[in-house]
């Protein structure tokens, strides 16, 4: 265990990024888990904060095993390796599953409202930490798509095959913890308590000084 609980783990990477103060910052959050670390990120640095939301496309054989992901506004990751053992017709199906998904969460999250716009800033991703990093790519994409000036991908913990895929596609990644033994992203936090919809937007409506 690295980080007490997800709180933890966001002022402990706010810390890490007090270097990008003094720009046009704005921290975008992965849900469900990383909406609490970005939280944490968004006060410290004084930066405003909204969420992005990719989802994972599930391997047909095991569910928590990701061949890609898609997020919003058409961004998309796919493993070709992996999709071409799944099938095209498997794969049209859950690619259409998630971005179903994809337009609820934005619904509730941010009220069915676009992406915020993001040209000149400095855009931070902020996710609770990836294991293949699928979605988190998805949701850098989508990012990018919005021409921001400088864009970040900020996580607590990662493999080291995940940051470098991580680094190709953000200008600048900044993880805490690159772990070599890596089994679950939960093993680094004493508490990985599962994110529900209705703390997603008790966190995004909380004021910068926590109440």
């Amino acid at each position: 265990m690295v980080f007490a609980d997800r709180r933890d783990a966001g002022r402990r990477l706010a810390a890490a990024l007090v270097h990008l103060r003094g720009q046009r910052l704005f921290v975008l959050a992965v849900p469900r888990g990383g909406v609490v670390v970005g939280r944490e990120v968004a006060d410290a640095l004084q930066a405003p904060l909204s969420v992005i939301v990719p989802r994972k496309l599930r391997a047909p054989y095991n569910p928590e095993f990701a061949i890609g992901a898609v997020a919003e506004g058409g961004a998309a990751f796919v493993d070709e390796e992996l999709a071409r053992t799944v099938g095209a017709g498997y794969l049209a199906q859950e690619i259409a599953a998630q971005r179903a998904e994809i337009a609820r969460r934005v619904e509730v999250y941010r009220s069915g409202k676009p992406l915020p716009v993001l040209a000149g800033t400095c855009a931070i991703v902020v996710d609770d930490g990836i294991a293949t990093g699928a979605t988190l790519i998805a949701a850098l994409r989508a990012t990018r798509a919005l021409s921001p000036a400088h864009l970040v991908a900020a996580v607590p913990v990662a493999p080291p095959d995940g940051v470098a895929r991580l680094a190709k596609e953000a200008d600048e990644v900044v993880c805490l913890q690159v772990a070599g033994e890596f089994h679950a992203v939960g093993q680094f936090y004493g508490d990985f308590t599962q994110v529900d919809d209705t703390t997603v937007l008790a966190v995004l409506g909380e004021r910068s000084d926590g109440r």
